[in-house]
């Protein structure tokens, strides 16, 4: 019988994400390698083969004749793999690797808390937690689970919701001992309203008047920041007033580090936590487990 080599699955895996991601360094990014390995990796393929895969220019990457054929067989053969993995692992104990992404305020304050309940009961799992408030896309990620805060954008991506929280705006009692506090949204124009860098569902902060009408605020402070946790600290350190979720700063709240602002035109909106994954076959005994037991822990308050 032929020698097996199981390193054929793992070359097949970066030339397809080299070809879905355009080029080297994207493929490298997601894989987390380097640009000059995975440049390696596929000419090592083509020497292999005999056979040029993709022809190399500095604005593109175009496959050859033998190059498409050689992308769809894997393809195929790829999806067939993990169909079967996913059929053995739906009767097995949890066990392998786990790649969770999730915003920063939910994984530091309770993804990461929660961590070592979940490892003590199924200890055959590893867990791979990344921490970002930017929507990733788990099929370039290579992302098992997802923790999504907000409005969940219309994708094939299945989705368990894990709670609801308020949003509220805030200050810390030194910046409002300094700044004095706003008694009408319009008073808002004379303060330091803190934003975030990235595009945001929302076009402003929401607020409704003495009718009961809507109309929104548009943050425009000296300062920007790319995570819910970095706007926590910026409010508590008396920088600003920002618009932060309940679960995210209810412990600073009832501390009395933080103060609620404009209470009686909030609107009362919320934000949705959830869980998504790939939906589609049997999920890993690793995925479903995990899943289960953050629906299980997480206060749905």
């Amino acid at each position: 019988m032929a020698r097996v080599d199981i390193n054929r699955f793992g070359e097949m895996d970066v030339f397809v994400r080299v070809v879905d991601l355009g080029g080297f360094s994207a493929a490298a990014r997601a894989l987390r390698m380097t640009p000059s390995a995975v440049s390696k990796l596929i000419a090592r393929l083509e020497a292999r083969l005999g056979a040029r895969l993709i022809n190399r220019s500095t604005r593109k990457l175009q496959l050859t004749p033998e190059g498409t054929a050689f992308y769809d067989r894997s393809l195929s053969i790829l999806a067939d793999l993990e169909e079967a993995e996913r059929d053995a692992a739906a009767g097995a104990a949890p066990r392998g690797y786990l790649r969770v992404n999730t915003s920063v305020p939910f994984g530091m304050h309770y993804l990461i808390p929660l961590l070592p309940g979940f490892l003590a009961r199924h200890p055959e799992v590893t867990v791979d937690v990344t921490l970002t408030d930017k929507v990733v896309d788990l099929l370039e990620d290579r992302a098992d689970i997802a923790i999504r805060v907000g409005p969940l954008r219309s994708s094939q991506l299945v989705a368990r919701k894990l709670r609801e929280s308020r949003m509220v705006l805030v200050a810390a009692p030194s910046y409002l001992a300094k700044h004095g506090a706003p008694r009408h949204p319009d008073d808002l124009t004379r303060h330091n309203l803190l934003g975030f860098g990235f595009a945001r569902q929302s076009n402003g902060w929401p607020f409704k008047d003495e009718h009961g009408n809507v109309t929104a605020v548009v943050p425009t402070g000296n300062a920007l920041v790319s995570d819910g946790e970095s706007m926590r600290l910026l409010v508590l350190s008396g920088l600003g007033i920002s618009r932060l979720s309940m679960f995210h700063i209810g412990p600073d709240i009832e501390a009395g580090r933080l103060v609620p602002v404009l209470e009686s035109h909030n609107p009362g909106d919320t934000e949705s936590i959830h869980a998504v994954y790939v939906g589609g076959g049997h999920l890993p005994a690793r995925v479903r487990a995990f899943l289960d037991y953050l629906v299980e822990t997480v206060d749905p308050a």
